[in-house]
């Protein structure tokens, strides 16, 4: 069976793409080859797990606050709310550190 026929440019567009994911290959290997994290590292790292808590919980608390204004109940949507975005937000951290502790 034979292959169709490509222009030339097809060819180059390939060779072009080959070369960048080989470029991006090695230096995700050489950053995964890289273990020793610095200080900075620890504390970036530590400031995503507070803001990906941090961020989520602030605005389940804003949503729970408009909820109380608008439709007030025996219970409080804004406590509820605090409790779902500290979960999702818990959920977020604990997806971030997973992710980080892959590449080590």
């Amino acid at each position: 069976m034979t292959e169709p026929l490509q222009p030339p440019e097809a060819d180059s567009d390939k060779d072009i793409l080959g070369d960048e994911i080989g470029r991006r290959a090695a230096r995700k290997q050489r950053a995964r080859n890289r273990r020793a994290h610095s200080a900075w590292f620890g504390l970036g790292m530590f400031g995503l797990v507070g803001w990906s808590v941090a961020i989520p919980t602030i605005i389940g608390i804003t949503l729970g606050l408009s909820m109380d204004a608008h439709w007030p109940s025996r219970h409080s949507w804004t406590l509820t709310m605090l409790i779902i975005g500290v979960a999702l937000g818990c959920l977020n951290a604990w997806y971030w550190i997973k992710q980080e502790s892959r590449h080590d």
